[in-house]
Order: structure tokens, then C-alpha cells, then sequence
């Protein structure tokens, strides 16, 4: 039977976070502020406007300001995000094996739809994608396991043949919530946190091209 391999997007498949660092730096200059190293920005990428603001400026969803300088770092980013973004290294093999060996591949990120999609499409990968569920298209985000979940329908899979792949806790988090195992990208965003061997994922995989493996492996059990 074939089988469904989930991506997070950010940090998993693409590496937006240069674009996404030269947004808050841009920020920071508009502040009067002296820009941050991209290593201090690079670990936040995966949380977006809401973790780049906070290390940028020190603002969270609490302060007052927070929704209009959400609004205005969404809008600069869109139209700045195809700039410094590429395909990890390997992305591009690996979704191609999976093609060739008969599975199916999608995309679940928290990113909104508006930015997902266009996106997805500038790095040559809506073609062969078999479903993309953003952030807003089902009302929830991960951790929450509802757009895992709407993939695998959308897709026409059972979540038993479908397995995930992303880097960060609350990906692994909503993998398990959705009864999928999860696969840690741990060239992504999360690579200096100490704690990804308490996630209890299936696999832990430091580039792209360990995933494979993985995937056969789990598709040989089930």
C-alpha cells in the first residue's frame, strides 16, 4: 500500500530564515536599533512573525502594539520572502525518491496560506504536492493535530499511512496527536536544542538525505 510523507515547511523542506532575519533586522533599523547576527535570528525562523518579533524587538502578544507590528512585519516579509529562500540541501533528491518509489508527499505548515502558497510555487514544489495545509485552513495549528489530520484525508490517506516530517517540538507534538510517527528534522531550526531526544519521535535525521531511510523503514513496519 502507498504511503503519505508529511512536511513542515519552514525549517524542514525551506530555509526561509534569511529572509525572514532580514525582515526583523529591518525592523530593528526602523527602531534606530543595530541588526542582530543571522545566528541569533536563524533558531526563531520557525516561529515567525510572532518569535521574530520578540527576539527583534522584545515584543509578545501582550504588548499593546503587538497586531499592528504583526500586520506590518507579515506584509514586508511577503514581499520580500522569495529573495534569500532556498531548498535545503537534498530536498530536492529526497522528494523525488519518494515520488519514484510510488508515495505520496504534502506540505503542513503553520504558515498562513497566503504566504505558504505562493512560495511553494516559487520553489518548484506545487507540482508534484499532493496537498498543502496552511496554518488558517482549518482553523488550527499545530500542535493542534486537526491540519495533519485534513492532509491525510485530503490526500486520501488513513493517518496510520502517513508519517511526518518537521523540526520542531510542537511538529512532533501534532504528529502524535493525529496517531502518525514523526520524523525530527534536525538540520532545520531546532539543530542546538538540547532536548530533541525527549520528543519521542520515530527518527532523528541531520539532513535531508538520512529521511529516506527512514521512511522505508517505517513503511517496511506498518
Amino acid at each position: 500500500m502507498t504511503k503519505l510523507v508529511l512536511f513542515d515547511f519552514d525549517g524542514t523542506l525551506a530555509d526561509s530564515a534569511p529572509d525572514l532575519a532580514a525582515t526583523a533586522n529591518r525592523f530593528r533599523a526602523a527602531q534606530g536599533l543595530a541588526p542582530l547576527t543571522y545566528d541569533a535570528l536563524r533558531p526563531y525562523a520557525s516561529h515567525g512573525a510572532r518569535g521574530l518579533l520578540k527576539v527583534a524587538l522584545d515584543m509578545d502578544t501582550s504588548h499593546p502594539e503587538y497586531n499592528r507590528y504583526r500586520e506590518l512585519f507579515l506584509a514586508d516579509y511577503a514581499a520580500n520572502m522569495t529573495q534569500l529562500t532556498t531548498l535545503f540541501e537534498g530536498v530536492d533528491e529526497l522528494l523525488t525518491r519518494i515520488s519514484d518509489h510510488g508515495y505520496s508527499w504534502g506540505i503542513v505548515t503553520n504558515k498562513l496560506e497566503y504566504l505558504a502558497k505562493p512560495l511553494i510555487e516559487h520553489l518548484g514544489l506545487a507540482t508534484y504536492c499532493s496537498v498543502t495545509v496552511g496554518g488558517d485552513t482549518t482553523g488550527f495549528s499545530k500542535p493542534h493535530p486537526a491540519p495533519l489530520l485534513y492532509a491525510a484525508k485530503q490526500a486520501g490517506f488513513n493517518p496510520t499511512d502517513c508519517i511526518y516530517v518537521g523540526d520542531d517540538e510542537r511538529d512532533i507534538l501534532a504528529a502524535h496527536a493525529a496517531g502518525m510517527p514523526a520524523i525530527v528534522a534536525a538540520y532545520g531550526y531546532c539543530q542546538n536544542d538540547p532536548n530533541i531526544s525527549t520528543w519521542n519521535a520515530f527518527a532523528v535525521s541531520h539532513t535531508a538525505e538520512e529521511i529516506w531511510p527512514v521512511v522505508e523503514r517505517w513503511a517496511s513496519r506498518t
